[in-house]
C-alpha cells in the first residue's frame, strides 16, 4: 500500500549503491522492495517475508515508469524465492486438536526459513482440529536441501494440547514432496511435555518429480462495459508433443478475485507450473463461473518463462 505526503521531500545526499555480498563501505544503501501484503487474510497468509536486495538502478528506473512497474518488484522478489506447500496433519484422538498458535521453521542444507506462523489454512477456516489436514504456503529464500523441521506452538488458549499426525512439505520448484512422521503429542502435560519438535523426513515416503519453472503471466482485460469478472479465473499452459501444465487458478482466494481482473486492467502473477519446454503453443485460460460479476471480456495474455536469475 502506498502512502503519499504533501509535504515536500527533504533532499538527501547522493548515497552510493551496492549490492554485493563482500562489501565492506560505511556508504551502502540496499533496496529490498516487497509490495506485498503481510496479512492473514490477504495474499499467501504469512505476516512475515523474506526479501532479497536489487540494484539501485533496477529501482530508479522502475519508479520512473507508471502503473504495473510498482507490482513489478515485488514480482521480482517471488520469482527469487522458494514457494513451499505445508501440509499438516492433527491426528484423530481425542482432544486432538489445538486453539495455540502454531508455528515452524524449514531447515535446509544452506540456511533456514526462521520461525513462520502457520495463522492462514486454505482448507479449513478452524485450523489444527481432530483428524483434519490443513495446507498453508511458506515462501523462502533458496535455503539448499531441505533436512529437517521444527514445529511447536506457543501454548495459549483454551484448548492448546495438540497431536501432530505428520507434516508433509511440497517444493515444485525443487521437484521433492517430503513427508515428516510425527505421531506424538505437543503438550505439556502428555508424553514428554514438550510442545516443539524437531521431525526428519521420512526416506521412503520422499516423492521426487521434474521441477515446475516459475512463468510471469500478464493478464490484459477489456476496456468496453462489463468487462470485468469475479470470477475464479485458470489457465493451462500446452507445450509440444502433448505436454501442458495442470490447471491452475490466478487468484490465491476470493478476496483477489474481487481485487483483479476489473475493467481496463492489467495483472500480473507469477505462478510455477510444470514445464511445457521453449515453445508454449497454446493457452487455456478461462473461470468456473459463479457470483454475480462471472461474465469476463479478455484482451489478452502475455507469458514469460522465467529463468533461474529471475530474467
Amino acid at each position: 500500500r502506498l502512502l503519499t505526503s504533501r509535504r515536500a521531500p527533504r533532499e538527501q545526499p547522493p548515497v552510493k549503491s551496492c549490492v554485493s555480498a563482500g562489501c565492506c563501505c560505511h556508504s551502502c544503501r540496499y533496496y529490498f522492495p516487497c509490495q506485498r501484503w503481510l496479512a492473514v487474510e490477504e495474499d499467501d497468509g504469512q505476516i512475515v517475508r523474506e526479501l532479497v536486495p536489487v540494484d539501485e538502478a533496477f529501482v530508479k528506473k522502475d519508479s520512473e515508469n507508471d502503473g504495473q512497474s510498482l507490482a513489478t518488484l515485488g514480482l521480482e522478489q517471488k520469482a527469487k524465492s522458494t514457494t513451499y506447500t505445508v501440509k499438516v496433519k492433527t491426528g484423530d484422538k481425542k482432544n486432538a486438536g489445538t486453539d495455540a498458535n502454531v508455528f515452524i521453521t524449514l531447515y535446509g542444507s544452506k540456511d533456514d526459513t526462521g520461525i513462520v506462523s502457520l495463522k492462514a489454512s486454505k482448507i479449513n477456516k478452524n485450523k489444527f482440529e481432530r483428524g483434519k489436514v490443513d495446507e498453508f504456503t511458506v515462501e523462502s529464500v533458496d535455503i539448499g536441501d531441505l533436512k529437517k523441521i521444527m514445529i511447536g506452538h506457543d501454548n495459549k488458549g483454551n484448548s492448546t494440547g495438540w497431536f501432530l499426525e505428520w507434516v508433509e512439505i511440497d517444493a515444485p520448484s525443487l521437484g521433492r514432496c517430503l513427508k515428516f512422521p510425527c505421531g506424538r503429542w505437543l503438550d505439556k502435560s502428555e508424553d514428554d511435555g514438550a510442545i516443539e519438535r524437531i521431525i526428519f523426513p521420512a526416506e521412503l515416503q520422499t516423492t521426487e518429480y521434474i521441477p515446475f519453472v516459475p512463468y510471469e503471466i500478464t493478464v490484459y482485460t477489456s476496456d468496453i462495459f462489463g468487462a470485468g469478472t469475479d470470477a475464479d479465473v485458470f489457465i493451462v499452459l500446452y507445450g509440444s508433443d502433448g505436454i501442458c501444465t495442470q490447471q491452475k487458478s490466478l487468484c490465491l482466494n476470493k478476496r483477489e478475485q474481487r481485487m483483479y481482473f476489473e475493467r481496463n486492467s492489467v495483472n500480473q502473477f507469477i505462478v510455477e507450473l510444470e514445464d511445457v519446454g521453449d515453445i508454449i503453443e497454446k493457452i487455456r485460460i478461462g473461470h468456473k463461473g459463479g457470483g454475480l460479476n462471472s461474465g469476463w471480456h479478455l484482451d489478452r495474455v502475455a507469458i514469460r518463462r522465467l529463468l533461474p536469475n529471475g530474467k
